[in-house]
C-alpha cells in the first residue's frame, strides 16, 4: 500500500492487538469493563449518549471515584446532544458528570458551520441534522480504542447490529486521543450551573479556542479546524521510526499488521474516499463486500464498485444493506418515515447500474425481525472486506503498491479470510464526505488468525440477508412514489443529504 504510505498516518501493529465483537451487548459489555478499570484517561466520541444512559453515566462516575487521577472528555454533537432541550437530553445527562467532578470532566459539543443565519433561525430540530454533524465514534481508555460506527444508547448495545474493532496499542490509542482533542477543542464547553443536584446546564464558546465560533465565522472556523486536523490526517503525522515496526509482543510474528486511520473534515479534508479507492482498485483484489445500512453510496464509490466488478478480470462484489424491516426510520413519523422506502429506490438503481455494466454484483438485505416489534433488530453497520491471493495480501501488509501484482499471483487461491477492512463511522455517502465530521481506519494485514477474525464477522453478518434482485424491489409495495420521491429532491435543493 506504497500510495497511502505516502498519503496517510501509518502505524504498525501486531495482528493479536486487535480484537472483533459481534454485538451490541458484547459492545456494550467491554465498554463498560475498560471504563470500570481506567487509570489516565477516558476519551469518547460519539454523535450523542441516550439521554436515559444513566447506568453508563454511573460506571464513569465509578472510575471516577475509583481512580483520583482519571480524567474524562466527552465530545459530541451540539445539534443532536441539545435536541429535547429543555426536557431531559445528552446534555442534562452529562451534566451530572461535570457537576461531581468538574475539574475532571470536560463535555465538548462540536457545531456544524454549515448551519447558520437563517437555516439556523427556521430549519426545526432533529431536520436541521441534515446540514452536518459530529459523526465520530471514538470510544478510548487508557491505551486501547474501540472503533464503531455505534452511538452511545441503549438501541446500540441491544438490538441495533453494528461493527466494532478493539484495538489495544497505545501509538493508536494516542493518535485517535490528538484527533479527538483536536475536534473538542474547536467545539462548545458544556457549562453547568445551579445546584449540583439538578444542575441546569448551557453552551459556551471558550475564549481559548483556536478558532471562531462556526456560527460567527464559518469561513474563519473551517480553516482553524483544518489546520488542527491536516498534519493528524497525513502522513508526516506518522513518523517512520516510530511507527515502522509494532509494538514488542511477548511472542514472535512473522505477520505484519498496517493501520491507516482516515479523517474527513468536510470540505477541506477527506483521506477516506481515496484511500478507500486505492484498496479497491488494486488489480489484484480477488472480491470485497461492502456494508451500510444506508445505502447511498458517494458517486465515485458507486463508480469505484461497478467498474471493479465489470473489468476484464472482475472482483466479486456483495452488498450488504438494511432491509426496510431493519431500518432506523421505519415507521418514523413525518418526512423521515420516507427514508426506508427512499433507500429502497436507491438500490434498485444501483442494481440497474449494475446490470448495464455486466458487473458481478449481489445486493443483500439484511433483516433480524422487524423493527418496533419484539424481537426486532435495525442494522447500522458500515465497512469493507476486501480478499486478495495470499501473495498479494503480503505485498499489501509489507506496503509494497496493490497497484503492482507480485508475478504469479493466482487471483482464485484459496485464503483465510478478507486481507484488508475498513471500520469507523462513515456511511461512505455524498453526506458523510460533503457534510459530516468522520473518522475510521484501514487495516491491512497477511496474519492467517486476525483473517479468519474478519471472515467470521463478515458471515456473521450475512447470516441475517437474504439476496435481492431488481424484480423485488421494483414491486409495488417495495417501489418508491411520488412523495418519497418529492422529498428526495426536497433534501438535495435545501442543502442536506441523505
Amino acid at each position: 500500500m506504497s500510495q497511502l504510505d505516502e498519503s496517510v498516518p501509518k502505524i504498525a501493529i501486531r495482528a493479536d492487538q486487535i480484537e472483533v465483537l459481534e454485538g451490541p451487548k458484547e459492545f456494550y459489555e467491554t465498554l463498560k469493563q475498560k471504563i470500570r478499570t481506567a487509570k489516565r484517561r477516558i476519551y469518547l466520541s460519539t454523535l450523542y449518549i441516550g439521554k436515559t444512559e444513566h447506568e453508563l453515566v454511573a460506571t464513569i462516575h465509578e472510575a471516577l471515584t475509583n481512580e483520583p487521577a482519571l480524567k474524562v472528555s466527552i465530545l459530541t454533537d451540539a445539534l443532536r446532544g441539545t435536541r429535547e432541550d429543555p426536557e431531559p437530553s445528552c446534555a442534562s445527562l452529562l451534566a451530572s458528570l461535570i457537576a461531581d467532578f468538574p475539574d475532571r470532566v470536560e463535555v465538548r459539543m462540536y457545531h456544524t458551520p454549515n448551519l447558520t443565519g437563517l437555516r439556523k433561525r427556521f430549519i426545526p430540530r432533529r431536520i436541521n441534522e441534515g446540514w452536518g454533524l459530529q459523526h465520530i465514534k471514538l470510544y478510548g481508555v487508557d491505551n486501547e480504542v474501540i472503533l464503531s460506527g455505534a452511538n452511545l444508547s441503549s438501541d446500540y448495545f441491544t438490538n441495533r447490529q453494528d461493527r466494532y474493532h478493539v484495538f489495544s496499542s497505545k501509538r493508536v490509542a494516542d493518535h485517535f486521543s490528538r484527533i479527538h482533542h483536536a475536534v473538542c477543542s474547536v467545539s462548545s464547553l458544556l457549562q453547568i450551573s445551579g445546584a449540583t443536584s439538578s444542575p441546569s446546564h448551557t453552551l459556551e464558546w471558550p475564549q481559548s479556542n483556536p478558532s471562531p465560533s462556526p456560527l460567527a465565522d464559518p469561513k474563519g472556523f473551517i480553516a482553524a479546524a483544518t489546520s488542527l486536523l491536516l498534519p493528524l490526517s497525513t502522513a508526516s503525522a506518522s513518523p517512520a521510526q516510530s511507527h515502522a515496526t509494532p509494538e514488542t509482543s511477548p511472542r514472535s510474528s512473522k505477520s505484519t499488521t498496517i493501520l491507516y486511520p482516515l479523517v474527513s473534515q468536510p470540505p477541506t479534508i477527506n483521506t477516506e474516499l481515496p484511500s478507500l479507492r486505492t484498496l479497491l482498485c488494486s488489480p489484484n483484489l480477488q472480491s470485497y463486500t461492502f456494508t451500510a445500512g444506508y445505502f447511498n453510496p458517494h458517486p465515485l464509490v458507486t463508480s469505484t464498485l461497478l467498474s471493479l466488478s465489470s473489468s476484464p478480470s472482475p472482483a466479486q462484489g456483495t452488498i450488504l444493506t438494511a432491509s426496510p424491516h431493519a431500518n432506523g426510520f421505519y415507521n418514523s413519523p413525518g418526512v423521515s418515515g420516507l427514508l426506508p422506502a427512499a433507500y429502497t429506490h436507491l438500490s434498485l438503481r444501483f442494481l440497474q447500474a449494475a446490470r448495464r455494466k455486466s458487473a458481478d454484483i449481489k445486493l443483500r438485505e439484511w433483516q433480524r425481525g422487524t423493527v418496533g416489534e419484539k424481537g426486532g433488530w435495525t442494522y447500522h453497520a458500515k465497512g469493507v472486506w476486501a480478499t486478495f491471493p495470499p501473495a498479494a495480501a503480503a505485498a499489501a501488509a509489507s506496503s509494497s503498491s496493490l497497484s503492482d501484482p507480485p508475478a504469479n499471483v493466482e487471483r482464485n487461491t484459496e485464503v483465510a479470510g478478507p486481507s484488508a477492512t475498513v471500520i469507523g463511522s462513515s456511511n461512505y455517502t455524498k453526506r458523510s464526505y460533503g457534510l459530516d465530521l468522520e473518522v475510521g481506519a484501514l487495516v491491512v494485514t497477511d496474519d492467517e488468525a486476525l483473517m479468519r477474525k474478519w471472515r467470521r464477522e463478515e458471515e456473521g453478518l450475512r447470516e441475517w440477508t437474504r439476496e435481492v434482485g431488481e424484480e423485488e424491489l421494483g414491486k409495488k409495495g417495495r417501489r418508491a412514489g411520488w412523495r418519497v420521491r418529492v422529498a428526495m429532491w426536497i433534501v438535495k435543493v435545501v442543502g442536506g443529504a441523505l
